[in-house]
């Protein structure tokens, strides 16, 4: 098989927004438009029958929202896509980080009433930190919202980045017709289905010749406001869109399915291919390389509750993947067998034979790798890691039973492995008290759901009263200094990594200025 020729039809892609903008129905409705699905789910009817096929957590069907990555993989038009699906609620924020590293592109949505909420402003900074192609999808024009060209400028504005429209919408809310093409100057028109739960029927027409279908007045303002476009716009370049400078804009709705169509040829179409990724020593290894790589982004345990499964979602850097192959694990050496690999379609999923650069295949982990984790096919290898942010809320655990004890560390052990909490440890305690951290305080409510339905542990989850947490880079002088100080209780993580705690930035930045040759880190040294 042709490496590079099966690794250039490869688009893997995340999609990233504000909460409640809308980004489970559009992932739903692409899955719909390429016919993977035939009929979507709505996220947001909580008591209906079809709850969105990326959701598949008991926790997400009952609140209506994403708190895990889903991984959709499936073909259109000749184009192998694998769909990265992220949390949308901003507590998870680090498994949305750890999934931006492993895709090429990402679809910024934006809901056309609200403009750039601060977590979209705050996603498009690591999408520009990677350098990612972002491509723009305005959506939830059955409703009304922002002018287009107010929206427009308020992206430009805000984001400090170039657009480019590249349909116009007809109308908003009860009014929104459809689209219309700005390079073939054709109105694509709608006509919406009950809840968008299968695809919309639309029609091409050239704009010249639908007054009549949409009325006069609304012809009129939409190619007034369509030629003040061309005039002050940017041009479209194939080249500063994959360089990240430039976004191309769509407009629709994913709920009544207007204008996903067009988002999804261009995604299959224009959309970065895999791209090489540097080692740790600096070397660059590209996607056609014969010598298969990949790193791990995701681990997700007990996605079938039956079997207590744990899969290690990989990345395909370069060369070909091969079922029951062997690799070496960068971080160690040790060697694993790869069997039963996986693709997914949420939590369905079909055993790969064979994967190539771009795509996501699961792999079942007998408890050997961890997130960030390098595979090679040959040799030892290690790319830049997938750093780890520092925890803003902490916790003890209280167990309800001392009996089950046992299952406790087992399930604190693994979520902590997915990375749902981060465990840390006293050094002259053992492990047998561990201090809990977490991002967002919701993470601490999936944990003890969690423990609860997959360990039969229930616990209740005493908060303390530190805010910070530091990785402490020092000498051994440096660390007892730290040591000796009550108010400074210095941890150690599942790396065995010094992490201090503390209540207050005075106290941090008392022990910047006091201990000998301390450096503090908010994300994990890698």
């Amino acid at each position: 098989m042709d490496i590079a020729k099966e690794a250039k039809r490869r688009r893997t892609f995340g999609i990233i927004s504000h909460p409640d903008a809308g980004k489970t129905t559009l992932t739903e409705k692409l899955l719909l438009y390429s016919g993977a699905i035939h009929m979507a789910g709505s996220v947001k009817s909580r008591k209906a029958n079809n709850h969105a096929v990326s959701d598949w957590m008991e926790m997400e069907k009952q609140r209506g929202i994403s708190v895990t990555s889903s991984v959709l993989q499936f073909e259109y038009l000749g184009a192998a896509l694998n769909l990265l699906d992220t949390p949308g609620h901003a507590d998870f924020s680090e498994d949305t980080y750890r999934v931006l590293a492993a895709v090429d592109s990402a679809v910024m949505l934006i809901d056309h009433a609200k403009g750039v909420e601060a977590r979209t402003l705050k996603l498009f900074e690591v999408c520009r930190l990677r350098e990612l192609p972002t491509v723009t999808f305005m959506n939830k024009l059955d409703r009304f919202g922002m002018d287009p060209l107010e929206l427009l400028d308020d992206v430009t504005n805000t984001l400090g980045l170039k657009v480019v429209p590249m349909n116009w919408p007809i109308g908003m809310g009860k009014e929104f017709k459809g689209v219309v093409d700005l390079r073939s100057k054709e109105a694509i028109l709608f006509e919406g289905e009950r809840h968008g739960a299968v695809a919309a029927k639309s029609k091409r027409i050239p704009w010249d010749e639908c007054i009549e279908l949409i009325g006069e007045e609304l012809h009129d303002q939409v190619s007034e406001e369509m030629e003040l476009v061309e005039m002050a716009g940017d041009e479209f370049t194939d080249k500063e869109f994959l360089d990240g400078k430039l976004s191309p804009v769509f407009w629709g709705s994913a709920m009544n399915n207007f204008g996903v169509e067009p988002l999804l040829r261009f995604l299959t179409e224009k959309a970065a291919p895999p791209s090489s990724r540097k080692t740790i020593e600096g070397d660059v290894i590209e996607p056609s390389e014969e010598r298969f790589s990949g790193f791990i982004f995701k681990i997700q345990a007990n996605m079938n509750p039956k079997h207590r499964d744990r899969i290690a979602f990989m990345r395909v850097v370069s060369g070909a993947f091969e079922r029951d192959m062997s690799v070496i694990i960068g971080r160690n050496g040790d060697k694993l067998k790869l069997a039963k690999p996986h693709s997914f379609m949420a939590q369905e999923r079909s055993i790969v034979d064979n994967a190539y650069p771009g795509d996501i295949v699961g792999l079942y982990d007998p408890g050997k790798l961890r997130i960030g984790d390098t595979l090679s096919g040959k040799g030892r290898l290690k790319f830049d890691g997938i750093p780890r942010f520092a925890p803003e809320h902490f916790s003890r655990v209280v167990l309800k039973d001392p009996l089950k004890k046992k299952q406790l560390d087992a399930g604190l052990t693994q979520l902590s492995h997915e990375g749902v909490i981060q465990i840390f440890y006293h050094p002259h305690r053992g492990r047998s008290e561990p201090y809990l951290g977490a991002v967002g305080m919701l993470q601490f409510e999936v944990l003890k759901e969690r423990l609860k339905n997959e360990y039969r542990v229930n616990v209740i989850l005493e908060m303390l009263s530190f805010q910070f947490a530091r990785w402490v880079e020092g000498t051994e002088e440096t660390i007892k200094w730290l040591e000796a100080r009550r108010d400074y209780p210095v941890l150690r993580d599942r790396n065995n990594q010094p992490v201090l705690l503390s209540e207050s930035l005075w106290s941090l930045n008392y022990a910047l200025d006091n201990a000998p040759d301390l450096k503090l880190h908010e994300v994990e040294p890698l």
